[in-house]
């Protein structure tokens, strides 16, 4: 350990945040190393240990012969401010070396609050923040995560980001890079070949001009550069790798448990998920397969806690048979299963009585909008029966504690929608009174609101975001309405949600104002302790930009989108067409039977036929 690591320890928050050397974590000979890998995740370790797609990266990297990746996360202001003290840059937790010694540094983007921690993180390491300073070989700078469907505010800082799902084109770009290292190639002509690997997207390769009102004119692409760049998937999710045998922390993470992925996609086409977009089409795991992961991943880790993931857990075909394949195993073990979500149209006896038989920690269910109209314009495909059916069979079962998220500020809402949702916390407190098993332990009904923004691949994504003015007066009117005892109001602040609109849909203009930021003291800004509107809206003065065009702006169908050169797999006509039936009201049945990409799921690049 470096003996300035040695001293800082003792005067930060969670030191072992910092010191690596956990169960499982892959240590190697450098010298027997050709291509060494920083995997940075611009969050703290509880959060980025947490993420499952870093674990399988992680893992398929490693056993790849002749290259080690190693982990990176962001520290805590403590930490930080003793490391920049002492002159220590940041390092990898495997080896302690520090990061810009790398050939490679990835970064794993899910959310955009997380891009100033980017740029705070390459400062720590001593590495030049814009693409264009960094002339040599090394290290290679790019990030990939769901982020990076508009990578735009941050292309002036990566080389280049990878689109999708990372496990067959990360091996790509590393067996790419090993050859361009062997060959004495330059950085440019390495930038042109990664640009032929689809999925890469390399920002440096297009130029954008803007008409005078700030519109986007035309992305032109260069040196050979794509004119679309489409999503990478995993065709066969039996296929697909899983960290079975992963690190286990020696402190609290957040999801400290095995994580159990069951099945990538969604079969629901609400409109304002991105997610539900951007991962289709729906690729199962076969239980089989599942229960023997299960199986393997609790045995190595010794956990006691596992949760069936997935975007919507509920909706996995094989879910009751896999709970009573994993049965015996988990009571044998005093595992607890639970599913991070329900669906409350598919939450049945059966699937209850499951569940019931770990530790009862309450059920969540995501209605979204207090109306039905409200609902269809989402297409949501929930009805409050089928809530409150699934609700009462829950109290019947002896479950006490209810969690219900909604947003607002969704498109064409009005105040009956926003009172609606009062009306649904209401309508569960009488259900409990008529259903419950157990009238002694009383209830806890959570409502959580947060405030809607429109992301880029979505059937909103051409939406204003209302003004901060307008969600707050709807704050105001959803808590005067609450009224029953057991009902507490949560409600998300609107200042990270205003900037999460503005970088999410920012075109690369944004980089200076990000950069400017940054510079004013941007870093942990996906935590409140850290966040500071004040600060971004200084930035925003300092360069010349007004955030409003980017979050509260509608769009038009003939506009040309920062993102347009990135190919989701969903047509943007079908897009079009989904917001227009969210003006009329009308649903769309699953994307089983409506959007096409399911059938395409073999056929690697072919697009939701819509």
């Amino acid at each position: 350990m470096d003996k300035r690591l040695e001293r800082i320890l003792p005067r930060v928050q969670k030191p072992a945040r910092y010191t690596g050397g956990e169960y499982n974590a892959v240590m190697k000979n450098k010298d027997e190393v050709e291509v060494r890998y920083a995997f940075c995740f611009p969050d703290t370790y509880e959060i980025g240990m947490s993420n499952l797609g870093m674990r399988i990266l992680y893992g398929i990297m490693n056993e790849m012969e002749g290259v080690w990746c190693e982990r990176v996360f962001a520290p805590w202001g403590d930490m930080e401010e003793e490391m920049r003290r002492s002159g220590m840059p940041l390092y990898a937790l495997e080896s302690g070396d520090p990061i810009r010694e790398f050939d490679m540094v990835g970064f794993s983007v899910g959310y955009e609050m997380a891009f100033p921690a980017m740029l705070n993180m390459l400062d720590l390491a001593g590495i030049p923040l814009r693409a264009e300073e960094r002339t040599d070989l090394s290290p290679i700078v790019y990030a990939g995560g769901s982020a990076m469907y508009n990578c735009e505010p941050i292309a002036e800082f990566i080389d280049f980001a990878s689109i999708g799902e990372g496990e067959d084109s990360t091996v790509e770009v590393i067996e790419l890079y090993r050859r361009a290292k062997r060959e004495g190639w330059d950085k440019p002509r390495f930038l042109r070949e990664a640009a032929q690997i689809p999925g890469i997207y390399v920002p440096s390769l297009y130029e954008v001009t803007y008409h005078d009102d700030g519109t986007v004119a035309a992305i032109e692409p260069k040196d050979g550069a794509p004119a679309k760049v489409t999503k990478r998937i995993v065709q066969d999710m039996n296929k697909a790798y899983y960290p079975a045998k992963t690190i286990v922390p020696t402190t609290e993470i957040v999801q400290d448990r095995v994580s159990l992925e069951l099945f990538r996609g969604c079969i629901r086409g609400c409109r304002f998920c991105q997610a539900g977009y951007i991962y289709r089409p729906v690729r199962n795991r076969d239980p089989e397969l599942c229960a023997e992961y299960a199986r393997q991943a609790c045995a190595d880790s010794g956990y006691q806690e596992m949760t069936l993931s997935s975007l919507s857990s509920s909706d996995y075909p094989g879910l009751l048979p896999l709970c009573d394949e994993l049965e015996p195993f988990c009571e044998s073990r005093h595992i607890n299963m639970n599913l991070p979500s329900l669906r409350a149209d598919n939450f049945s006896m059966g699937l209850m009585q499951r569940l019931a038989k770990g530790r009862k920690t309450g059920l969540t269910f995501a209605p979204e909008a207090g109306t039905q109209r409200l609902r269809d314009v989402i297409n949501k495909n929930v009805t409050e029966e089928a809530l409150m059916q699934s609700c009462a069979t829950a109290f019947a079962g002896g479950y006490n504690a209810v969690k219900l998220y909604f947003m607002l500020g969704l498109p064409t809402e009005t105040d009956e929608d926003v009172l609606g949702i009062a009306e649904v916390a209401n309508h569960v407190v009488h259900c409990w009174r008529e259903n419950a098993a157990n009238h002694n332990r009383g209830l806890r009904v959570t409502v959580s609101t947060s405030w809607f923004v429109p992301k880029p691949h979505t059937a909103f994504q051409w939406e204003p975001q209302i003004p901060k003015e307008e969600y707050e007066r709807r704050v105001e009117l959803l808590r005067g309405a609450m009224k029953a005892k057991a009902v507490t109001y949560n409600w998300h602040a609107p200042d990270t949600s205003f900037m999460e609109a503005v970088l999410s849909r920012g075109d690369r203009r944004l980089g200076k104002v990000l950069y400017r930021a940054w510079e004013l003291g941007s870093k942990l800004d996906a935590w409140e302790d850290y966040f500071s509107l004040e600060r971004w809206m200084q930035a925003f003065a300092d360069c010349g930009i007004d955030p409003h065009f980017y979050a509260n702006r509608e769009r038009s169908r003939e506009e040309i989108l920062p993102w347009s050169v990135i190919d989701c797999g969903v047509r943007e006509d079908y897009l079009w067409n989904e917001r227009q039936h969210a003006y009329e009201e009308v649903t769309t049945p699953d994307c089983r039977s409506a959007c096409g990409a399911c059938g395409a799921s073999r056929l690697i690049g072919r697009k939701c036929d819509g």
